[in-house]
């Protein structure tokens, strides 16, 4: 009788955090969706000039990729806040914020998936790009009607593993002072003493994560006719 008490107490706790919390979530998701909406096409066209034959173009992307996957992400959000002001004199705002979130985000996984395009992208058959051509395709074509639909199926696991650490990474807004879920969790922790608000953002950030699973790999199973 004392568990059960004990779990229905916890419930109790949980439900009067529950807005607080949901508010912090609503953050963390957006965060996310930014991230991901701009992130996969930046990651691509990244790809491209981590595959140029111009050496310049190259080596700038190499370096621009290197520097992103060498350095910890809550460095660069310190650096895309504080830079404007430190570097060019810009004071800035607490709105600027969360779009020093988005940009720090971005930028950041927009490297992690340049790296898996280009090993989607360099592990596809060069036959595939001659039987192309004598069919009368030029490179464009060839690329987002044969190569790309190939590809994507081929890097889904991979970005599936980004994404998933994505979500958990959105606790790193915390670091410049945005008000996420887990921030709030922090928060209602320190103020009531108890650790059940992290059990409650533990909760809602596996949730999260188990849907995020569950729609890649139902995209997975769609693609599947490319096998």
């Amino acid at each position: 009788m004392d568990f059960i008490q004990w779990i229905v107490n916890i419930g109790v706790q949980i439900m009067e955090m529950l807005p607080q919390l949901l508010a912090g979530m609503a953050v963390s998701v957006q965060i996310f969706a930014v991230t991901v909406v701009f992130s996969l096409p930046l990651g691509l066209i990244i790809s491209f000039g981590r595959m140029a034959k111009n050496p310049v173009v190259r080596g700038i992307t190499k370096a621009y990729i290197s520097i992103m996957r060498g350095t910890p992400l809550m460095l660069q959000l310190f650096i895309v806040y504080f830079g404007p002001y430190y570097l060019f004199g810009i004071r800035v705002t607490n709105d600027y914020r969360l779009w020093a979130v988005f940009i720090g985000f971005v930028i950041n996984y927009a490297a992690y998936f340049a790296e898996i395009y280009r090993s989607g992208i360099q592990s596809m058959p060069a036959g595939q790009y001659e039987a192309a051509r004598l069919l009368g395709y030029n490179r464009v074509q060839t690329f987002f009607r044969i190569i790309f639909p190939q590809v994507v199926k081929r890097i889904l696991p991979p970005v599936t593993n980004e994404v998933i650490t994505l979500v958990k990474d959105t606790s790193l807004a915390f670091t410049i002072s945005v008000v996420e879920m887990f921030t709030i969790a922090k928060q209602l922790a320190s103020a009531q003493a108890t650790m059940v608000p992290f059990v409650a953002a533990g909760i809602f950030y596996y949730i999260f994560n188990f849907l995020v699973a569950v729609v890649m790999e139902w995209a997975e199973k769609k693609l599947s006719y490319y096998q």
